[in-house]
């Protein structure tokens, strides 16, 4: 009776614990420090659209045109929120199929404060409504840039309706081809992990590594934004009159906002306050500050004189090219990247825009769609650990897994032509479709009166 009593006492404290682990599985805790830094990072990248990406622009326009390039960055962040909140998170970020995501979650429905997102680690998750919050700023910022190819000529109503159609069919089905999966809790053997990577989004299957946005956002928006300047054609007087930008100043601050809101952007796509959260602090600090002075160098060697205007272009160029590659590289691979994207955007901006004469405004494409390009491949490159970065992480194993170079850049280079590809399509037959509606471009006469009178009746200064 007693060998019974003992087995029965030792069956039930084995049983209790197994329950214990299994409730912790079940259960994942919700790190108020984790939560409290999305928050941050969501307010973080709020400061990059408005005022930051706003003033970027804004000072790189002709006086008459500034208020314009407010309006339209202000307005797109307003109406892409609203837009998120009603369909755009649940498509992005639902179950359906490869490309899109369902309305299961439409209006935000079943989700409440208790609700939970997982992060990159197994038990540990943050509440969604701030999840939902954090990818709302990345749906914002990414119409937003696209305006910079075509400033300065385009109708407020275009740029709106356009915006509208875009991120429905551009922006989310790329946010769920690379970024939806069920989290790395339902990885628990390799039959379990081959479930639930199928029904991940496309590029997630294909391996893309795209950490914070370099081919969802960038490459997306730059892509968006040539087509764009193709349609809409030249400023007028592009070529023959001066169209300098009409406050540096304004430029400088701008550029300064983006590279402390960036850190939002980049830190933020962690999800954890966590050791790996740190080493993307240091590497979006350290490529922005080589693509500073890359840019600088070659402007200074080109032209015999480096301008502000080009090292606040180069540190953009360095937060693109970071973008992607920020959570598997290394410190001086992040730094590598950032003096290749200073000089290949530099290049793209000045020699390639040249020579095939296309007016793409602010450089969104030159900066954004090159720079994340370079940054997407690239990430191929500094993720090898023996080059210093971090690998990719195996969930079965829980371990780094074994290294391929080859087939991650096959993989980094699905990523980028799907995203080239799809960004194309879908941007050139929503201008069409703009075009038919209500028109792209203003008329001349409203054109040289400039878009702060002719479109909203106000100026930016009274001199």
């Amino acid at each position: 009776m007693k060998t019974f009593l003992r087995s029965f006492t030792a069956l039930t404290l084995l049983s209790t614990s197994m329950l214990s682990v299994a409730e912790e599985i079940v259960a994942p805790v919700v790190n108020k420090g984790d939560t409290a830094w999305v928050m941050i990072s969501t307010i973080l990248v709020i400061l990059m659209i408005v005022p930051g990406l706003a003033l970027f622009y804004g000072g790189m326009v002709r006086a008459k045109n500034m208020l314009s390039i407010l309006m339209q960055v202000f307005v797109i962040f307003s109406m892409i929120a609203i837009l998120w909140a009603i369909y755009g998170y649940s498509i992005a970020f639902t179950e359906g199929n490869a490309f899109f995501g369902g309305l299961s979650k439409m209006f935000l429905k079943g989700i409440t404060p208790d609700s939970l997102a997982a992060t990159f680690s197994k038990g540990v998750a943050i509440p969604e409504f701030a999840y939902v919050a954090f990818q709302l700023t990345f749906a914002a910022i990414t119409p937003a840039i696209i305006i910079g190819a075509f400033a300065e000529r385009i109708k407020f109503s275009a740029v709106l309706l356009f915006t509208a159609i875009w991120f429905t069919f551009s922006y989310l089905p790329l946010a769920h081809m690379v970024w939806y999966w069920t989290g790395p809790d339902a990885y628990t053997d390799a039959a379990a992990a081959e479930a639930a990577t199928a029904t991940a989004g496309f590029l997630f299957q294909k391996g893309a590594l795209d950490f914070a946005g370099g081919s969802v956002v960038h490459i997306n928006a730059g892509i968006a934004g040539l087509v764009g300047s193709l349609l809409i054609g030249k400023r007028i007087g592009y070529g023959r009159e001066s169209l300098a930008p009409h406050s540096v100043t304004m430029t400088m601050i701008g550029a300064s906002l983006l590279w402390v809101g960036w850190f939002g952007f980049n830190v933020g796509s962690n999800l954890e306050a966590n050791g790996l959260a740190t080493l993307v602090f240091l590497n979006t600090l350290l490529a922005t500050a080589a693509a500073t002075l890359s840019w600088m160098s070659a402007e200074w060697l080109m032209r015999g004189k480096p301008s502000m205007l080009g090292a606040a272009s180069g540190a953009i160029a360095g937060l693109v090219v970071i973008t992607p590659a920020c959570g598997w590289s290394g410190a001086m691979g992040a730094i590598c990247l950032g003096l290749v994207s200073g000089a290949v955007c530099y290049w793209a901006v000045t020699m390639l825009k040249t020579k095939f004469k296309y007016d793409d405004s602010l450089d969104a494409f030159g900066v954004h769609g090159i720079g994340g390009i370079v940054g997407a491949l690239g990430t191929a490159v500094v993720a090898n650990p023996a080059l210093g970065g971090t690998g990719v992480w195996d969930y079965v194993a829980n371990a780094a897994a074994e290294y391929n170079f080859s087939a991650q850049f096959i993989s980094q280079f699905w990523g980028v032509a799907v995203a080239v590809i799809w960004s194309a399509i879908v941007s050139y037959i929503a201008y069409k479709i703009v075009d038919v509606l209500v028109g792209l471009r203003v008329t001349e006469e409203d054109e040289r009166q400039g878009l702060d009178v002719s479109e909203h009746g106000e100026t930016a200064y009274h001199l």
